[in-house]
């Protein structure tokens, strides 16, 4: 058997292996498990869902900045990366709670690119996901948690949660706000996606929006 078949074969064997006490792997459109790097997060149906993720202000204020959504199919975005996840897997795992960066080299506001839950003015009365700090262990920093889980269907992909100490998982949707700008937010529909290999770092800021 070559070496490379060999890896592959105890790769997967560790793979299902873990399973039994994590999460099992999340794979990308190549169907290849996701283990590090960046990955565009587009929607699972191509078309008039958009394009993939931004970052963009709200209203007149150019910081702090928001997670939002490409309105073309055609822009992927900013790819994102995944860490922090308790298991010791190597791979990204399904159902537990891990963090989320926006994988860009640098923003207008000189800021972190880290998704966490942020509660809107009362008058909005939406919970955004908003780009923040990096989180620091041993703090409370369980607004910056979220689990992709699958798509319960035939056809492949994912929905993204945010579950607050594991439990009564929100999904993550995408609200269009007054001025047309697509964002991330906690709602009751999912924003189905899938996660394509992205092969650098965007030196994309934010949205031109």
């Amino acid at each position: 058997m070559a070496i490379n078949d060999l890896w592959n074969e105890r790769f997967h064997r560790a793979v299902l292996a873990a399973t039994a006490n994590a999460g099992g792997p999340i794979y990308d459109t190549d169907g290849d498990v996701i283990i590090g790097g960046s990955y565009y997060v587009l929607p699972r149906i191509w078309g008039a869902a958009g394009g993939g993720l931004n970052l963009a202000p709200r209203g007149d204020n150019q910081c702090p900045l928001f997670i939002g959504q490409e309105p073309s199919e055609v822009n992927k975005g900013i790819p994102v990366r995944f860490s922090n996840w308790r298991s010791r897997v190597r791979f990204v795992p399904e159902s537990m709670n891990l963090n989320i960066k926006m994988d860009v080299k640098a923003t207008v506001c000189v800021q972190s690119t880290y998704w966490w839950v942020t509660a809107a003015e009362s008058h909005f009365r939406t919970m955004f996901v908003t780009a923040g700090r990096k989180p620091e262990h041993g703090e409370d920093s369980a607004n910056s948690f979220f689990q992709i889980k699958k798509i319960g269907d035939n056809l492949s992909g994912y929905k993204i949660a945010f579950c607050p100490e594991d439990k009564d998982c929100i999904n993550v949707g995408i609200k269009v706000d007054r001025s047309g700008v697509r964002r991330l937010v906690l709602s009751s529909t999912p924003f189905e996606v899938v996660f394509e290999k992205a092969t650098y770092t965007s030196s994309k800021t934010m949205s031109n929006v």
